[in-house]
Parts: structure tokens; C-alpha cells; sequence
């Protein structure tokens, strides 16, 4: 149980996969003008990042099995974009405001390194099933936490006193910068 915790926390803090390991960053800096759309976007990127992860463990179990290890990216992203298709849709029927918030951005959840990077690091790192589930729902949870609270920061520098050299886009690249910063205070929790 002790092992599950600390594959949890750090997952969502010390190893955080926007602001620590840096992947993810498309979706993170794109959809992060709104809280109620980056709550969206990680809301679907925790369904889709959950479930990759465990068809993806089992995908690997096969290729093992019948010695084509060296296919398991094309595997990997075919059940990646194959998910996402089901989420597109799903967010099409239930909030179509939702899906016009997100645009773009929600078929680039396919392409989200995070997604495939945490898949494959449950395969470097030799976790367990369980440890998978944990794993990809502390990654999710992270990278929701680091885009609805960059969000957050976004909708507040909107109406911040701030040089128009450094509106729009600069401020929140800079912004983004001071997060990850703030998150290396987590380095030495776990």
C-alpha cells in the first residue's frame, strides 16, 4: 500500500509530466485560457491516459509473448488515437459546448506525449497492474492540477496591469516557467 502511495505522489507532484518531465506542453499551454475548459480537457486526458495505460499493459504482455516487442509504440499510439476517437465523440453528444472549447485540441490529446510517455514508462519502470492504474491516474491528476491551476494564473494575468511587451502569450510562457519552478520544491518528497 506503502508502494501505491508514493507511485500516486509522485506522479502527481515530484514527477509531474507537464512541469517536471516537460511532455504534454501542447495541450497545456493551448486549452489553459479557461478553467472550466482545462478542467474539461483533464477530465478527458484521465480517461483517456487511465484506460491507455491498462489496454497498453496488456498490449505489452502480448508483444512479449509473441516476440514483437519492437512494435509496441505503433501498438501504443494505435490504442492511444483509438481512445480519443471514443472520448471526441462522447464530448460531441454530452457537451457540445465542451468540444467547441476545446477544438483542436482534444484530437491533439492522440498525439499528447504525456499519454504514450506514461504508458511507456509503466513498462520501463516493470510496474504491476495495480501500479499501472495508479501510476496513469496520479499522472492525470497531475496534469490536470498543472493546467486548470495554469488556468487559473491565465484568467487572472488577463486583467493584471502587465506591460504590453509581455500580453498574451509571453507572460504565460513565462508564468509556465515559474510553475515548474515551483514544482522543483517537490523534488526531494518522494
Amino acid at each position: 500500500m506503502a508502494n501505491i502511495f508514493i507511485i500516486l505522489l509522485s506522479s502527481i507532484l515530484v514527477n509531474n509530466f507537464v512541469l517536471s518531465r516537460f511532455l504534454g506542453i501542447c495541450p497545456f499551454l493551448g486549452v489553459s485560457k479557461k478553467v472550466e475548459t482545462s478542467l474539461g480537457m483533464g477530465m478527458a486526458v484521465t480517461f483517456v491516459m487511465t484506460l491507455a495505460s491498462v489496454i497498453t499493459y496488456f498490449i505489452q504482455k502480448l508483444l512479449v509473448f509473441l516476440g514483437i516487442e519492437f512494435l509496441q509504440t505503433i501498438a501504443f499510439i494505435l490504442v492511444i488515437a483509438s481512445l480519443v476517437q471514443f472520448v471526441e465523440m462522447v464530448i460531441q453528444k454530452v457537451s457540445p459546448t465542451l468540444y467547441q472549447a476545446l477544438g483542436v485540441y482534444l484530437p491533439l490529446i492522440t498525439t499528447n506525449c504525456a499519454v504514450l510517455g506514461v504508458a511507456i514508462l509503466n513498462i520501463q519502470n516493470d510496474y504491476n497492474l495495480i501500479e499501472t492504474i495508479f501510476n496513469a491516474i496520479g499522472a492525470a491528476v497531475g496534469f490536470t492540477l498543472a493546467i486548470v491551476l495554469f488556468a487559473g494564473i491565465r484568467e487572472r494575468l488577463e486583467i493584471a496591469d502587465i506591460p504590453e511587451l509581455f500580453k498574451g502569450f509571453p507572460i504565460a510562457l513565462i508564468a509556465a516557467g515559474l510553475m515548474s519552478i515551483a514544482f522543483l520544491g517537490f523534488t526531494g518528497l518522494v
